[in-house]
Formats: structure tokens, C-alpha cells, sequence
């Protein structure tokens, strides 16, 4: 990884990306330790988190972690999903915060130096390119290394740095801490097993397993 102390940082982590890359390569991450990796590294500014959310359901598996990294460090940045039906009648849910995500890039170019974005989404390949342009750095995080890989070629070429996130699972690696019998598991930081948010149909689709009917598309 290429950074200077003096520069200043900011992380853009497109939450369902950089969780279906971790997925991928079997591994959970342990946000608190992805922070302070970063933020050892320079001037870290801001630490963008973007996911959508299912707010009608009584419980959303992934509001304990929202409302962890809201407390931890994390400018959390989120909208609720949109639910439709298909043409075979199957519910399924939309989310996608690339716009959020894009429109931040852009307001912060002007206030940093270096532009961290975990996603490997090549629609963001131009967003680079215009930020490059005013002169900041773009590192992109995401992995070469899961089956399909993550990360779109079009993006890894155009970013200043590719970070190979496997390369990173030793140190932003959550330990999987096996309970005595009759202890609860314990930890810190919680850890909901979500299902991550497929990518847009204009690149190849991943089924995930999932213990309801819903199907949850990340679409535009």
C-alpha cells in the first residue's frame, strides 16, 4: 500500500461490496481493526459507510452492526430499500447507494488528498477518473482472488492503487471465538450474517443462500 503520513484520508466502503468480497474469500471483518489500519496510515478524515436497509421487518439483521459503527467511528450513510414484485410474482428488494456514495466522493475530493473506495463496482471507474483529474489519489480495495473475482479490470487499472483485500485479512480479520458449553458467545463488535446485495445484472450474478423467500437485488 502506497500512502504518506502527511496526506490527508478519506474511506468510501460500499458495505454490501466489501461484504460479499470478504464473504468470497471467507474471512469476517472486524471494522474496528480496519479503521485503525487506515487510520495508522495518515491523516484519516472521514470513514464512509454506505448500505441500504430493510425498515418494514421487525428486525433487520443488519442494524446491530449499522448502529455499532455509528457509535465507532463510522459517518453511516443509508436509505431504505425499495420491494417490488417480478414478473413471477417473486418479492424481491432493490438497494443501491452508488449515487450516495459518488456525490460524497466528489464534495471530499476538495478537502483530501487520497480517496479510499472498497468496491470493486466498475461503474465507479469514470468517478475515479473525474477525481484524479483534481489531483487526488484513488486507491481501490477490493479482490482479484474470490471466485468470480470482485473486482471489475476496467477499475483496478484506473485507480492509483489497487489493495488486495486477502492481502489485508490478517490484520482486519475478526477471531472466531468458539464458546465453552453452557457460555454464550462473546465479542465485541456485532457480526450479523447478512446476505450481501448482488451486483447490478449488467455484470455476473452470485446467488446467495438465504433463510427467507425475499431476494434482495442491488440495482439501480
Amino acid at each position: 500500500m502506497i500512502f504518506y503520513k502527511e496526506e490527508r484520508a478519506a474511506m468510501f466502503i460500499d458495505g454490501a461490496n466489501l461484504y460479499a468480497a470478504a464473504r468470497g474469500l471467507g474471512f469476517d471483518i472486524d471494522y474496528k481493526k480496519l479503521l485503525e489500519v487506515f487510520a495508522g496510515r495518515g491523516r484519516l478524515v472521514r470513514a464512509f459507510y454506505y448500505t441500504a436497509l430493510i425498515e418494514n421487518d421487525e428486525y433487520s439483521p443488519i442494524r446491530p452492526l449499522v448502529d455499532w459503527l455509528d457509535y465507532n467511528g463510522y459517518a453511516m450513510v443509508t436509505k431504505p430499500t425499495k420491494e417490488f414484485t417480478d414478473a413471477f410474482g417473486r418479492r424481491k428488494i432493490k438497494g443501491n447507494m452508488d449515487i450516495e456514495l459518488a456525490i460524497d466522493v466528489m464534495e471530499m475530493s476538495d478537502r483530501v488528498d487520497h480517496i479510499i473506495i472498497f468496491s470493486g463496482d466498475g461503474d465507479f471507474r469514470r468517478l475515479v477518473e473525474a477525481v484524479q483529474r483534481k489531483g487526488v489519489r484513488v486507491s481501490v480495495v477490493s479482490t482479484m482472488r474470490s471466485s468470480p473475482p470482485m473486482v471489475a479490470d476496467e477499475l483496478r487499472r484506473q485507480a492509483d492503487n489497487f489493495i488486495e483485500l486477502q492481502d489485508l485479512m490478517p490484520h482486519i480479520s475478526r477471531a472466531r471465538l468458539e464458546p465453552q458449553v453452557g457460555q454464550a458467545p462473546t465479542g465485541g463488535m456485532p457480526q450479523p450474517q447478512i446476505p450481501p446485495l448482488p451486483q447490478k445484472e449488467t455484470t455476473t450474478s452470485t446467488t446467495t443462500a438465504s433463510s427467507t423467500p425475499e431476494e434482495i437485488q442491488n440495482v439501480a
